[in-house]
């Protein structure tokens, strides 16, 4: 196998972060995706350039070789991941459903690559590994490296769930070089799913970016990617910027209760107060108050859950409120409010963090506001905000912050959601 990289989703993180990385750490890149201008521009040039900002400098870099696969290229793409050295998903969470089927058939394809065969084959057995209870095996000296799938999903069990959802698509048997093959033993021995971390900010291009060139990207310097160690099958590759952890579940709760609920604070907040940037937000005199204590309250019920020192993340808040402030990113509004029906979930980045202060003892007073104004939140170019506002019309906001968020309407939290909410709808906040 050539040593190459299969990226479902070319988007903000397939094509903004994991490109870069996996170029730089010497793979050919291939992406997988449905935007037909997209591929064809990524296939004529075999590369693409990534435009690093802050407000003190811009920097393009060239990520190259690269190449590009419709989604609806079932085959090709199969053929490609049998082929992998290593994969990832960059889709977004929804679009999970739909690309489990094409990774089963690059996993078919791979189990019939390996002469991975069904137990009783009168085979020799491969000594490198010890075989499961009942398994026998033999493998092509080609196909030895298992295949590890990053699973770059804004959700937490990422991982697990992306597993179970390709294993409902695999056969239990299949016919590979003449001989049957078990693909579902091959899944569980071979192919490795891992939680990862993103926390790079990518906007999506603008229509005049689209215009110019619809490769182009922009992105923010951060370049770290924590991903569970414990995830893969084999040998960890050594991928640039990649940090394999002991602890994924903390680094993922830094990264959804601190910046993505800080993201959200901005967001929601900012919407009300008429801002179109993140980075206004954190101008305003009332919003910057409110994000600093929302911090602080995540902070708290960060450190009693996860047993680590306050201190570990001081740097890493400081980092945030530094990132949050990229004006040259021009992050919207928008891009951090949408969906709220998801982002109001009850372990998602404002309830989710909300919990683990109540836990610590600390009433969340300032993510409340945050809940609040979610729930407020109605931009009729989000198709979802606008379900979100009918329900509310339609059953009460009682009701839908307790299905939605999971908070009862009687308890603490709720009375606090409620007055906060009261308080926004008629213009009377903080």
């Amino acid at each position: 196998m050539g040593k190459h990289t299969v990226i479902f989703g070319a988007g903000n993180v397939g094509r903004g972060f994991l490109g870069q990385l996996f170029s730089e750490s010497g793979y050919e890149v291939i992406f997988v995706d449905i935007d037909e201008p997209l591929i064809a521009t990524l296939n004529e040039r075999r590369s693409y350039t990534i435009r690093l900002v802050d407000n003190e400098q811009a920097e393009e870099v060239l990520v190259s070789p690269v190449r590009a696969l419709h989604a609806e290229e079932t085959e090709a793409v199969a053929q490609a991941l049998a082929e992998a050295s290593l994969a990832a998903t960059a889709v977004g969470v929804r679009a999970l459903p739909h690309i489990a089927p094409l990774v089963a058939a690059g996993i078919v394809r791979r189990t019939a690559l390996s002469r991975f065969q069904a137990p009783g084959s009168r085979l020799q057995v491969n000594k490198a590994r010890k075989p499961a209870s009942s398994e026998l095996e033999t493998f092509e000296p080609a196909t030895l490296n298992p295949l590890n799938i990053i699973v770059c999903e804004n959700m937490k069990k990422a991982a697990a769930t992306f597993r179970r959802m390709v294993g409902e698509h695999l056969p239990e048997t299949a016919v590979g070089a003449g001989l049957p093959t078990v693909p579902r033993a091959y899944l569980q021995a071979h192919v490795g799913f891992v939680d990862t971390v993103i926390a790079r900010m990518v906007p999506p291009p603008t229509p005049e970016m689209r215009a110019q060139d619809p490769s182009l990207i922009v992105v923010e310097p951060y370049k770290e990617l924590p991903v569970d160690r414990s995830g893969f099958v084999g040998p960890i590759p050594e991928i640039v910027g990649m940090e394999p952890c002991d602890r994924i579940a903390l680094y993922t709760d830094r990264k959804l209760y601190l910046h993505n609920c800080g993201h959200a604070m901005l967001a929601y907040l900012g919407y009300q107060r008429g801002h179109k940037y993140g980075y206004q937000a954190l101008e305003d005199t009332v919003i910057r108050p409110l994000l600093k204590a929302m911090l602080a309250e995540s902070k708290a019920g960060i450190v009693v859950a996860h047993g680590v020192e306050a201190q570990w993340l001081e740097p890493h808040i400081a980092d945030i409120i530094r990132r949050l402030a990229n004006r040259a990113l021009g992050d919207t509004i928008f891009r951090l409010a949408r969906d709220p029906l998801r982002k109001l979930g009850p372990e998602d980045r404002l309830v989710g963090a909300a919990r683990l202060a109540e836990r610590a003892g600390v009433v969340p007073k300032a993510l409340s506001w945050g809940i609040a104004a979610g729930y407020c939140f109605d931009d009729s170019d989000d198709p979802l905000a606008m379900a979100l506002q009918q329900r509310i019309a339609a059953e009460g906001v009682d009701a839908v912050i307790a299905d939605v968020s999971g908070i009862a309407p009687d308890e603490p939290l709720a009375a606090l959601v409620r007055e906060r909410y009261r308080r926004i709808q008629q213009g009377d906040w903080p």
